[in-house]
C-alpha cells in the first residue's frame, strides 16, 4: 500500500507521535526520560521548533508543534528519533541490536480552534488516562508538569499556544474527552486526517493534495 504523502507546511500545527518497535518499554527509569527530554530540547533549538506540548509515556510519546518554515517537521523529527535512537542504544549497551522505534513517525494536522485544545488535553492527560498518576501535571515527563511546576530554563522550551489557554485548564484536563472526540482522533492518528470540522477537513485535504486519506473511512466526523 502506497504511503500517505506528509504535509509539511509552516505555521501548522502537527500531533506527531512514535511508539517503540513492539512497543516494548524503552523509558525505564528517570534517567531514560531525561535523556529524550534534553534530546528534544536540543532539536526544538536545533530547528527552531515550537513546541506546544508533550508527554513521554513508558514506549511512546506525543508532541505538538508548529514548524517555522516548510519541511522543517521532516528534519526536526528525522534529527529526534535517529539521535535518540543511537543515544538510548548507546547508554543500554546495545548499539547494533535492531530498531528502537516500530517505524516512521506518525502526523495530522490540526485546526488552530477548539479542536486544538482538544487535541492538547489529549496529548497532555495520557498518563492520567493510563493511571501512571492521579493528576495529569503529576507526570514529570510531560509539557504539563514543565509549564506548572519547571524551572524558567525548563518552560523556555515550550511555546505560547496560538488559542488562549482556560483559566481552568488543569481542571479540563481532569474531565476525560467525549467518546467521539477521542474515536476521531484516533483516526487522524491511524491515517493521517487532519483533525478538526468537516469543511475545515475538506478543504484542507484538497488544499495540500492528501485527499487519498479520506477515502474508505467514511465521511469524517465533526470534532468536539
Amino acid at each position: 500500500m502506497p504511503r500517505v504523502c506528509r504535509v509539511d507546511i509552516a505555521d501548522e500545527v502537527y500531533h506527531v507521535l512514535n511508539r517503540a518497535n513492539a512497543r516494548v518499554q524503552i523509558f525505564d527509569t528517570p534517567k531514560d526520560y531525561i535523556q529524550f527530554e534534553e534530546i528534544l530540547e536540543e532539536s526544538v533549538e536545533r530547528y527552531d521548533m515550537r513546541l506546544l506540548a508533550y508527554c513521554v509515556m513508558p514506549n511512546h510519546w506525543h508532541l505538538v508543534v508548529s514548524p517555522r518554515k516548510d519541511g522543517d517537521l521532516q528534519k526536526f523529527m528525522s534529527w529526534l528519533t535517529n539521535t535518540h535512537t543511537r543515544r538510548w542504544h548507546v547508554s543500554k549497551n546495545t548499539v547494533g541490536q535492531g530498531h528502537l522505534y516500530q517505524g516512521r513517525y506518525k502526523s495530522f494536522i490540526c485546526e488552530q480552534d477548539i479542536h486544538l485544545l482538544t487535541l492538547l488535553r489529549y496529548v497532555e492527560r495520557n498518563a492520567k488516562k493510563a493511571n501512571l498518576v492521579q493528576r495529569a501535571e503529576d507526570w514529570q515527563w510531560s509539557s504539563v508538569w514543565r509549564r506548572e511546576y519547571g524551572t524558567l530554563q525548563k518552560q523556555k522550551c515550550l511555546n505560547n499556544w496560538p488559542t488562549e489557554i482556560p483559566e481552568n485548564y488543569l481542571e479540563l484536563l481532569h474531565t476525560p474527552i467525549t467518546d467521539s472526540e477521542e474515536e476521531a482522533l484516533e483516526r487522524s492518528e491511524d491515517k493521517s486526517i487532519p483533525y478538526g470540522t468537516e469543511t475545515w477537513v475538506r478543504s484542507t485535504t484538497k488544499k495540500y493534495g492528501i485527499e487519498q486519506v479520506l477515502r474508505g473511512v467514511g465521511r469524517p466526523k465533526k470534532g468536539g
